[in-house]
C-alpha cells in the first residue's frame, strides 16, 4: 500500500455528536460530552473515532451543510474543545477522523453569499449557476433528497443553481482552480491539527457533465430523473482526487474512507496500490432492501442467499484489489437489527449474530454509536417529530407515487435516518443518561430503560460484552489476532439457503465462521480440523461425527489451532 497501513489494525467507532453525550445540559450532544466518554471507548477497544460534522452549520442536513470549515458550531462547543478532544483522545490511544464534505457547502457559506450578492464576483464561479430553459430549470434532474436539483436564484431572471442534495446545499464547481486551492488549504489546516484522516462524503459527485441542458427519461411519477446517474463517478474526477491525495493525504499518512459506490471496474483506481483513498464503503449489502431508484417508500424483499452473495462478492473483490471496511450501521442507515432481522426474532441472540457476521469479515470494522448495545429503530414518533430532511422529502415522494398518508408514513419510518440519530442510551436514568435538559433535540427511544450501557457493561452475557469479545480477537495479545485482521476471506457455501459461512485463512491458521440467519435449527458439516471453540453467541455446540447443529440465529467461530 502507498502508506504504512496503521488503520488495518484499527477498530473505528462513529459518533454522531448531536446525539452522543450532552455536557452543557441544553439537550444537544457536544464535544465536551465526547471527551467525557473517551474512557468508555477506550475500554470498549476503540482505536479510531469517526466524528460526524460539527463544523459551523445551520443544520439543515444535520451538519452536512457547512457554512464555515474553520469553525466549530456553537451547539457543539468551540475550536478549543476540538483541540482538547484531539489531544485527550490521543492520550487514550484513539485517533480522530472528521467528515470531509466538499461536494457542496451551506447556502450560508460566505462564498455562496458573495455569489448571490454579486453575479460578477469570482465566487459566482465557485458554484454551478445556469440559465433556465424554456422557462423551466435547465434539466429534469432529481436531487438525492427529492424534487428538482435546480433552485431558482432569487431576484434574478431565469437563473438557477445546482444542488445534488438539499436546496440549501449548493454544489461547488470543482472546475474552478481557485476553489480547489481553497479546499486543499482547508484540508491541510485540519491535518496539521493532528487528525488521523477523513471519512470523505459524497465524493463521487464532484465531476459534472458539461451539458446541463439535456433532460432524461423520467424514472418515477414526479417526471424527474435521479441525478446520481449523471454526476457519479464521471470521467476526469480522478485527476482532482489524485491532487487531493498527493497534496494532502499522503503528506500526513492520513486514513481516508470514501462514501463512494464505486463500480467494480473502477475500484482499483480508488483503493488499489496507487488509488486515491485508503479504502471505501460498500453499499451492496447495507442497501440491499433499496430499489434501484433509491425510493425508501418501496423497500424490496431480499433473501439470505442474496445477502450472502453480495457480502461474498464485496469481500473477494476488496481483498484482491486493496483493503475493505465492514459495517452494518451509520448515521444514514436504520438500525441493523431492525433492518436484517424479522421483528419477532429481534433479541440479544440475533444482535450478537449480526455482530459476528460483520466483525469477522476481512477489513477494518466500523461500529456506529449504540450498535454495541443493540439499539433499535424508534417506532413512537409522529411525522412532526422527525428532524431528518430526507425523511420529509421521501414522504412527499411517496404521496406523489400514490400512497396514502398512513402508507407513506409507515414506509419511510422503516428507513428514516433518524432511526440511528436518536440519543445514545447510557442508562435507565431520565433521558437515558444522555442529557439532564428538560427536552432533548430528538426524542429518545422508549426502550432505553432496558437497552442501555449501564445495564450491560457488567453483564458478561450482554450484547456489549459480546462486542468486547469480538474486538479482543483483534488485539495483539490474542492468539487469533493476526488471522482475524489479515486472514484471507474464503467463502464456504452450504446447500442450506439461510447459512452464511466463511473462513479466515493466514498460512496454516484458519477460523471458520458459521451464521444461521433463520429461526430454525440447521445441521451443517464441519471439517474435523476445526475442533477449537473460539466464540459462540449461544451455549457452545458440540461437533458430533463431523456435524454441527446450528440453533436458530446461532453464530459460532471455530479454529484449527489454539
Amino acid at each position: 500500500m502507498k502508506h504504512e497501513a496503521w488503520w488495518k489494525k484499527s477498530v473505528i467507532y462513529q459518533i454522531y455528536p448531536k446525539s452522543f453525550q450532552d455536557d452543557n445540559h441544553d439537550g444537544i450532544g457536544d464535544l465536551k460530552g465526547v471527551i467525557n466518554r473517551l474512557p468508555y471507548l477506550e475500554k470498549l477497544g476503540i482505536t479510531v473515532i469517526w466524528l460526524s460534522p460539527c463544523y459551523q452549520s445551520p443544520m439543515d442536513d444535520g451538519g452536512y451543510d457547512i457554512s464555515d470549515y474553520y469553525e466549530i458550531d456553537s451547539i457543539f462547543g468551540s475550536m478549543a474543545d476540538m483541540d482538547e478532544l484531539i489531544a485527550t483522545a490521543k492520550k487514550h490511544g484513539i485517533k480522530l477522523l472528521m467528515d470531509l464534505v466538499i461536494n457542496h457547502t451551506s447556502d450560508e457559506h460566505k462564498w455562496f453569499k458573495e455569489a448571490l450578492a454579486d453575479p460578477k464576483s469570482k465566487y459566482r464561479d465557485y458554484y454551478i449557476f445556469r440559465e433556465g430553459k424554456d422557462g423551466k430549470a435547465p434539466n429534469n434532474w432529481r436531487s438525492y433528497f427529492g424534487g428538482s436539483a435546480w433552485e431558482k436564484v432569487p431576484n434574478e431572471e431565469n437563473m438557477y443553481f445546482l444542488h445534488a442534495f438539499s436546496k440549501r446545499q449548493p454544489d461547488l464547481n470543482w472546475e474552478n482552480t481557485d476553489m480547489r486551492e481553497a479546499i486543499i488549504d482547508m484540508i491541510n489546516w485540519w491535518l496539521e491539527k493532528g487528525l488521523g484522516g477523513f471519512r470523505v462524503d459524497a465524493i463521487l459527485n464532484l465531476k459534472k457533465p458539461t451539458n446541463f441542458y439535456k433532460s432524461y427519461p423520467a424514472d418515477a411519477e414526479d417526471g424527474l430523473s435521479s441525478i446520481s446517474k449523471y454526476i457519479a463517478n464521471q470521467p476526469g474526477i480522478l485527476d482532482w482526487l489524485h491532487e487531493l491525495d498527493d497534496r494532502c493525504f499522503k503528506k500526513y499518512n492520513a486514513f481516508t474512507v470514501s462514501e463512494a459506490d464505486v463500480p467494480d471496474r473502477d475500484l482499483i483506481d480508488y483503493v488499489g496500490p496507487n488509488g486515491v483513498f485508503s479504502t471505501t464503503f460498500d453499499f451492496s449489502y447495507s442497501d440491499i432492501a433499496l430499489p434501484s431508484n433509491g425510493a425508501w417508500y418501496m423497500l424490496r424483499d431480499w433473501t439470505v442467499v442474496e445477502l450472502r452473495e453480495r457480502i461474498f462478492n464485496h469481500q473477494l473483490k476488496a481483498q484482491k484489489i486493496g483493503w475493505g471496511v465492514q459495517y452494518l450501521e451509520n448515521h444514514d442507515q436504520p438500525r441493523s437489527i431492525s433492518k436484517y432481522i424479522p421483528e419477532a426474532d429481534r433479541n440479544d441472540t440475533s444482535k450478537k449474530l449480526l455482530a459476528t457476521l460483520f466483525m469477522m469479515l476481512h477489513g477494518t470494522p466500523f461500529i456506529y454509536q449504540g450498535q454495541e448495545i443493540g439499539m433499535e429503530n424508534i417506532t413512537t414518533l409522529n411525522l412532526d417529530d422527525y428532524d431528518d430532511i430526507a425523511t420529509y422529502e421521501m414522504y412527499d415522494r411517496a404521496l406523489i407515487a400514490g400512497l396514502s398518508k398512513k402508507e407513506a408514513f409507515d414506509a419511510v419510518v422503516k428507513r428514516s435516518r433518524d432511526n440511528s440519530r436518536t440519543p445514545m442510551q447510557w442508562s435507565s436514568e431520565p433521558h437515558a443518561g444522555f442529557s439532564t435538559a428538560h427536552q432533548t433535540w430528538l426524542k429518545i427511544n422508549p426502550n432505553y430503560t432496558t437497552i442501555n450501557v449501564a445495564s450491560q457493561e457488567h453483564d458478561t452475557s450482554s450484547v456489549l460484552s459480546y462486542y468486547k469479545k469480538l474486538i479482543d480477537l483483534r488485539k495483539a495479545a490474542n492468539p487469533y489476532s493476526e488471522v482475524t485482521i489479515f486472514g484471507e476471506f474464503v467463502p464456504v457455501v452450504y446447500n442450506q439457503e439461510n447459512i452464511i459461512a466463511y473462513q479466515r485463512v493466514l498460512n496454516d491458521q484458519a477460523l471458520l465462521i458459521l451464521i444461521n440467519l433463520s429461526n430454525e435449527s440447521v445441521v451443517v458439516d464441519v471439517d474435523k480440523t476445526f475442533k477449537y471453540h473460539v466464540l459462540d453467541n449461544l451455549a457452545p455446540s458440540k461437533i458430533e461425527d463431523g456435524e454441527l447443529v446450528l440453533k436458530p440465529y446461532q453464530s459460532i467461530i471455530l479454529a484449527n489451532y489454539i
